[in-house]
């Protein structure tokens, strides 16, 4: 054994692990770097896409996202290959033995390869963009972020969800198209209906005049429910895509305060 360690050349194997590790520090070094101005430079792709007006914002978030998920896996395949290289391994031995542990253990990553295929047609069929406001999973809120694994969608509450994409079976999309404000609006059962829902009318009509957000009505339907107490009435328009909230608080903020004047008068 000490013979054996005594053949060592020891300055020549400090030397070329030396080399070794200083040409690792260089590689991780140029990946870092060529990272980076590809992720520039995917961003001022989808800039000039958007002076085109060819992509909606959501759409443009949605495949830059996925532009920089895929140049990141492609770097560090690149990187990984390269550095087993230095170490003397045969890349293209590499590679068959991915291809036959990728075999061995194909049932355990299943899930893995349905999460890709799942995100793929995901984005092929524009199920979903970043900022829209969806229903996935059980969960809903805005879409963050869509990944070829996982979509990152961020609740109401301020939780950001990571769903594997083969979670999400059904989509609910709430950002596609115009939606409806609804409101309902408790009186007193003695009062007058019909004078209630003409003050409620006249006050909707002012308010969609001077709202921009309001592309339809607000309409007085008609009473909704009815109990020992009070008399409900609804209240509905269409607003643009993602105002719905902010018009209902706005129309029981000013139907309140109209039928609380109508009382006093």
């Amino acid at each position: 054994m000490v013979e054996w360690i005594d053949q060592i050349n020891w300055y020549q194997l400090f030397v070329n692990w030396g080399i070794i590790i200083v040409k690792v520090i260089v590689l991780f070094f140029i990946y870092l770097v060529v990272k980076a101005i590809g992720k520039k430079a995917i961003v001022k792709a989808f800039d000039r896409k958007n002076t085109n007006d060819q992509l909606s914002p959501g759409r443009r978030k949605t495949l830059q996202s996925i532009s920089n998920n895929i140049l990141a896996y492609s770097l560090l395949f690149i990187f990984v290959g390269i550095l087993f290289d230095l170490f003397g391994v045969d890349i293209k031995m590499l590679i068959a033995g991915a291809g036959i542990v990728g075999l061995a253990i194909g049932f355990g990553a299943q899930g893995l390869v349905s999460d890709v295929v799942t995100g793929f047609f995901i984005l092929l069929e524009k199920q979903i963009d970043v900022g829209d406001y969806v229903t996935v999973a059980t969960y809903d809120g805005i879409i963050e972020d869509v990944g070829l694994r996982t979509t990152q969608l961020r609740g109401f509450d301020g939780t950001l969800y990571f769903i594997p994409n083969r979670e999400i079976a059904s989509v609910s999309n709430h950002s596609r198209g115009n939606m409806r404000a609804l409101v309902d609006i408790s009186i007193p059962y003695e009062n007058d209906i019909d004078e209630a829902m003409k003050v409620m009318q006249d006050a909707c009509n002012k308010l969609a005049a001077s709202e921009g957000t309001i592309l339809e009505g607000p309409d007085v339907v008609g009473v909704q429910a009815v109990d020992s107490a009070e008399v409900v009435i609804r209240v509905i328009c269409k607003t643009k895509n993602m105002e719905q909230w902010s018009v209902e608080r706005k129309l029981r903020k000013l139907l309140k305060e109209v039928l609380e004047k109508k009382e006093k008068e």
